[in-house]
């Protein structure tokens, strides 16, 4: 293993939906998102704030885990931000 984490994350976007994706590293593409080169979703919704992550020390588990949080239902996403 290389040490390297994977993070999966949700962002709030500025219409108030939310906008869940995995990478390497978080702070960059929050970056990149609100510099609308993130992904199509959130181009036309910025800016995005960050309201959730988690740490993974696999890809797959962290795009395992993306899968699983788009999956969730809106008001199953705002528990799991803490809302």
């Amino acid at each position: 293993m290389s040490g390297k984490s994977f993070f999966v994350y949700v962002l709030e976007c500025s219409d108030g939906t939310f906008y869940t994706g995995y990478t390497g590293d978080l702070e960059v593409r929050i970056a990149r998102h609100n510099e609308g080169g993130g992904g199509r979703y959130t181009r036309a919704r910025t800016p995005v704030k960050l309201v959730y992550s988690e740490r993974f020390e696999s890809r797959k588990s962290a795009m395992g885990r993306e899968r699983e949080i788009k999956k969730l239902s809106r008001l199953d996403k705002e528990r799991l931000v803490g809302r």
